[in-house]
């Protein structure tokens, strides 16, 4: 699959720039460079969506989960045969 590029242009550190050239062959320079900023946009985004969904999730809206979610999964594992026999 080939994605449509287009030229840049920005700044860099010295120091970054010249571990790049040393480190990476010229032909791969561009496609190091898009993998890592890809890489830190998701994690913006996701430290974007996670701060503006704190505090969705309350606990009175789930009472079934107030003696820990390892019983409620216990519970809703046992077979009704099980509890029928009790």
């Amino acid at each position: 699959m080939t994605t449509l590029t287009k030229q840049a242009n920005f700044l860099l550190p010295e120091d970054v720039l010249n571990e790049l050239k040393s480190s990476v062959p010229i032909r791969q320079q561009s496609k190091v460079v898009a993998e890592a900023l890809r890489k830190e946009l998701k994690r913006i985004k996701l430290a974007k969506v996670l701060e503006t969904s704190f505090g969705a999730w309350q606990s009175k809206d789930h009472p079934e989960l107030i003696k820990g979610t390892e019983a409620f999964v216990r519970g809703i594992r046992t077979s009704t045969r099980m509890r029928r026999a009790k």
